[in-house]
């Protein structure tokens, strides 16, 4: 590469924003029109010529829209089948419409390493002259292995862009990735592009840029993904703030799979952002808790959010679990202390009993919980600590009896159903997910099964899940997932951040992502908003004794409002060091976080109430709480980790 050539690619690179997205079309005026939607976000665009059915003839509107256009960086890529493209014809076919890109006005060209290597040397200075800088690019859509020999066989060509994209099988690929990019940054003059494809990957896609990729591709939006795992522009704008991740934000993640349907990373980033924290929310594919683990040394990770099929596998990688984690079996919490160790707890527990105290009392409640898993055991414990009779229906019984052994609950047979009257019906498995599989039931229970004064589904995505459409369709009341995922959510951010959860608005992002991806329509789905989920303390639904005799509770239900039922006292609680904020606008919920030996604790401050007989009944409305903060809990352990300063910043 001659001077003059270099500083051409040095002016050029000054001008690269940091995404570039990719448009896709089956005609040039599907591309165009996409182009000119994108430009109103970023300026840096690449063309998938090899979408098109007669790429050579679109070239000359192209032409015209880059001349209409000139703050654009436009790539031209037309990539062969042989290398992942959809491209029909030979190397030096596509090398030709790549040369009358670049003559159309195109700055940069990517061609692929393979075939460039069966090209002619002169190849690219013949390009440069047409004036168009160059990317070399390699793709692995199988796995991720040896990339510092990728790059050597890329340098001899000396190329003004090198670009590497292998896929993560693992988390620990991206490791394998990131570490390659430190590797390289020094001697590279930062021109090269590395990512990794596939859903284990995203974290490349977001991370990479401070790792030393000199830039990033997306997509024009959802489902025009040209790479698995590739992320819409707007997203990763908008959601994951990829323009303001630096050396100094934290990194927190959900962890488990699937995670495809997951919007743990839009309600935990939108809460971030809320509250000006210097933070971002991945999504953690995979299955394998030690693949989890050794990403979250290595980056490092100060918090996961832990679904299935992790929950309960991640127990003995941790330092230490409050009891009421240790009692489940389950964590669906961990926070990353100063000393660098691992600490558990479990807010399914409150996102669970919160939300059916504010609708009738549990005591002596008779309560069935689908399911034997990490969330189902959270609801199987968290009910019985209230003093609810449970009962566990479980598809695999010796997992439902061992659990039903452990909680002091009972089992359920199937056969039993049809006979038998719940209070409660609480499905605590993935039945109905969004993304579950396509051999899926339909629903858990049938119609003839579901006897009970009220049904909570603790699945949130669809936001109206089969079970809960057969409940409404019998006139039962019921509790969406939606108001356990942002209560647990809440709790999570409280305990990594010291601040208060900005509930609202967390309830608006899930709400409204729901409603767009509602299969029936919008208009047809089920009302649904911040007065049902997070109703004001002055308003708060009333506590509706339990009463055995009466199978039906709904003129019980609209009753009067009456005073909330205390808060049952407990054992002073025990916990790691994490400041939980109040709760915003919902009764209080009392987050039992206690440690296993060794650990001391202080009690969670909590207002001191005069309510401490039982609750009558009456037409007075409910009193109208104070919010006061969760109190940080302490750990100690042998060695006393040091706690972080208290942030008394809030943004408002």
């Amino acid at each position: 590469m001659n001077t003059e050539t270099q500083i051409a690619s040095h002016l050029l690179r000054s001008r690269l924003g940091k995404i570039c997205v990719a448009i896709t079309g089956a005609t040039h005026e599907e591309m165009i029109e996409k182009a000119a939607e994108v430009l109103k976000e970023t300026n840096f665009i690449e063309f998938r010529l090899d979408y098109l059915p007669k790429p050579l003839a679109a070239l000359p509107r192209l032409k015209q829209f880059l001349l209409d256009n000139t703050a654009t960086t436009a790539i031209a890529t037309c990539r062969c089948e042989e290398n992942g493209g959809k491209f029909h014809g030979t190397n030096n076919a596509a090398l030709e419409i790549l040369f009358k890109a670049a003559e159309a006005g195109f700055q940069i060209v990517d061609i692929e390493l393979e075939s460039i290597e069966k090209l002619p040397k002169t190849t690219l200075g013949k390009m440069r002259e047409a004036g168009a800088a160059v990317i070399i690019s390699w793709h692995d859509f199988h796995a991720t292995k040896d990339l510092d020999a990728v790059y050597k066989r890329i340098l001899p060509f000396k190329p003004d862009f090198i670009k590497i994209v292998p896929t993560a099988r693992t988390l620990a690929d991206n490791l394998t990735l990131m570490h390659f990019l430190e590797h390289v940054e020094d001697q590279a003059n930062d021109n090269v592009v590395a990512i990794c494809m596939g859903e284990a990957g995203i974290i490349s896609r977001v991370l990479g840029l401070r790792a030393g990729s000199a830039f990033t591709f997306a997509a024009a939006s959802v489902g025009e993904e040209t790479a698995p795992g590739q992320i819409a522009a707007r997203t990763l704008i908008e959601t994951y703030r990829i323009d303001q991740v630096d050396n100094a934000t934290k990194v927190y993640g959900v962890a488990g799979n699937p995670l495809s349907s997951s919007l743990s990373p839009l309600m935990m980033n939108t809460a971030f952002r809320r509250e000006t924290v210097n933070a971002v929310y991945l999504a953690l594919q995979t299955s394998k808790v030690d693949d989890l683990f050794k990403l979250a040394r290595e980056i490092p990770i100060q918090g996961l959010s832990v679904t299935m099929p992790l929950k309960q596998d991640v127990m003995p990688h941790l330092e230490r679990t409050d009891p009421l984690s240790a009692k489940i079996g389950a964590v669906n919490t961990i926070t990353r202390l100063p000393d660098g160790k691992f600490y558990g707890f479990n807010t399914d527990v409150a996102g669970i009993v919160g939300p059916l105290e504010r609708r009738l009392s549990l005591k002596d409640a008779k309560i069935l919980v689908l399911g034997a898993g990490g969330v189902a055991r959270a609801a199987v414990f968290g009910c019985r600590d209230k003093g609810a009779e449970v009962w566990v229906l479980n598809r695999t019984a010796d997992a439902a009896h061992k659990l039903a052994r452990q909680s002091g609950a009972k089992t359920m047979r199937r056969d039993q159903l049809a006979k038998t009257h719940f209070d409660v019906i609480i499905n605590g498995t993935s039945v109905g997910m969004a993304g579950s599989g396509k051999n899926a039931p339909a629903a858990i229970l049938q119609p003839n099964e579901i006897n009970a004064r009220l049904v909570f589904d603790l699945v949130y995505n669809p936001i109206e899940t089969p079970l809960l459409r057969m409940a409404r369709q019998k006139g039962i009341p019921v509790i969406t997932g939606v108001e356990m995922f942002v209560q647990q959510g809440a709790r999570q951010f409280e305990i990594w951040t010291g601040k208060p959860a900005p509930e609202e608005e967390m309830l608006r992002v899930v709400l409204h992502s729901l409603r767009q991806n509602f299969e029936g329509g919008e208009s047809n789905m089920p009302a649904i908003g911040k007065a049902e989920i997070l109703p004001p303390p002055q308003a708060a639904q009333p506590v509706v004794p339990v009463v055995k005799e009466e199978p039906k509770i709904t003129t019980v239900i609209k009753q009067a409002p009456v005073k909330q039922a205390a808060p049952v006292k407990q054992a002073p609680v025990k916990a790691v060091p994490a400041k939980a904020a109040p709760v915003a606008k919902t009764a209080p919920v009392k987050v039992a976080v206690k440690v296993t030996a060794k650990v001391t604790a202080k009690p969670i401050a909590k207002k001191p109430t005069s309510a401490k007989k039982p609750v009558v009944a009456t037409k007075k409305p409910a009193a109208k709480s104070a919010r006061k903060p969760v109190a940080k809990a302490k750990v100690a352990a042998r060695v006393k980790p040091k706690a972080p300063k208290r942030n008394k910043s809030r943004a408002r």
